[in-house]
């Protein structure tokens, strides 16, 4: 007679194609949260920091407040992006560094739940930034906008969580927080000055042209140009949106599956 069947080994709880876990993930995104609410240094980088950034634009240009209606909407979504590229990547290595990462990856948690936790826990603090910042430049800095200010707030909302997804993924391949922060000049900074807020595409040379077509920053700024030139929807601005969140997305996935649990 056929041997009976002994007991079903323990599946990897980091196993690829895992399905994500709604409960895992919020429980991630509150532990994170909890962390975050006892660093005060960290909550003021975020939430603070793009407002600032944006009051001293303003008054950079007080002379010129053409100016500050040209580029202010820019910035307004490119200072989340950076800001929480920075925070990101450095709060998700000092979880390895300290062996916090190893110890939760031995858990029933896999790396999807991992890095969904950590986009929803800074997700939540880029609308909370997001919500701010825009406020500020409308309604108190006198940023002149054509269209809705929501537009604004959604793509300047998009910047920041692509700025998250990076972070996670830049994580991966840092060795110390110095590392993390080494990577902002190979990531942030070819897009930060192919994205149009200098110069206009179309007059840069054919081959930076090509290059920045297929950076998402790009596409943010090109949004946020949409919403100050257009009173309504436009199909640019679908396409500009629909490309910033599915770059996010992307690398969040791409996050999920280059996550280590020590460092390099």
């Amino acid at each position: 007679p056929p041997a009976a069947p002994g007991p079903a080994a323990p599946s990897d709880p980091s196993a690829p194609g895992r399905l994500l876990s709604p409960a895992r993930t919020t429980a991630t995104a509150a532990r994170v949260l909890c962390q975050l609410r006892h660093d005060p240094r960290t909550i003021a980088l975020l939430i603070l920091v793009p407002c600032v950034m944006l009051f001293l634009l303003r008054y950079v240009f007080d002379g010129t407040p053409r100016t500050f209606d040209s580029i202010g909407a820019s910035l307004l979504g490119i200072f989340p992006l950076i800001t929480m590229f920075l925070v990101t990547s450095i709060a998700t290595l000092r979880e390895r560094t300290s062996g916090t990462l190893e110890r939760l990856l031995a858990l029933p948690l896999g790396k999807a739940d991992l890095i969904a936790g950590y986009a929803l826990a800074f997700g939540g603090l880029a609308v909370v930034q997001s919500a701010l910042a825009t406020g500020l430049a409308v309604w108190f800095l006198g940023l002149d906008v054509t269209g809705s200010p929501w537009l604004l707030l959604l793509v300047a909302l998009l910047d920041a969580l692509l700025g998250t997804a990076l972070g996670l993924f830049v994580s991966a391949f840092a060795a110390s927080e110095f590392q993390a922060v080494q990577f902002m000049p190979a990531v942030i900074f070819p897009q930060l000055l192919l994205c149009g807020l200098f110069a206009p595409r179309d007059t840069m040379q054919p081959a930076l042209e090509a290059v920045s077509d297929v950076l998402p920053m790009s596409y943010a700024v090109d949004g946020m140009n949409e919403v100050l030139t257009h009173t309504g929807l436009t199909g640019t601005f679908v396409r500009d949106v629909l490309v910033v969140a599915g770059c996010a997305l992307l690398v969040l996935v791409v996050g999920a599956a280059t996550l280590r649990r020590h460092t390099p």
